[in-house]
């Protein structure tokens, strides 16, 4: 007998999918941000698979750690790049 309910990490793909698709209706431009926002929604699905139980929560989730993770890259690079300078 199979589930009669979806986990979290396939309504996270299914939930992905709905937004690359979504990003083909967007501008051109924006395009390739629906594409990196979909991939960032499942980079942390398995994790996110133990602690929440709705796969839009654990999408954004997902997202939010992804975007704090590039800011903090990006700090450390600015800082490296005023130290290089002094």
């Amino acid at each position: 007998m199979g589930r009669s309910f979806e986990s979290v990490r396939m309504g996270v793909q299914e939930l992905s999918a709905r937004w690359v698709r979504a990003g083909r209706a967007m501008k051109k431009e924006d395009q390739g941000y629906a594409q990196e926002l979909a991939q960032m929604a499942k980079k942390h699905s398995c994790e996110a698979f133990y602690a929440l139980d709705d796969p839009l929560e654990a999408a954004v989730f997902s997202v939010l750690i992804e975007l704090l993770k590039e800011r903090e890259d990006q700090s450390k690079r600015e800082r490296v790049d005023v130290e290089g300078r002094k």
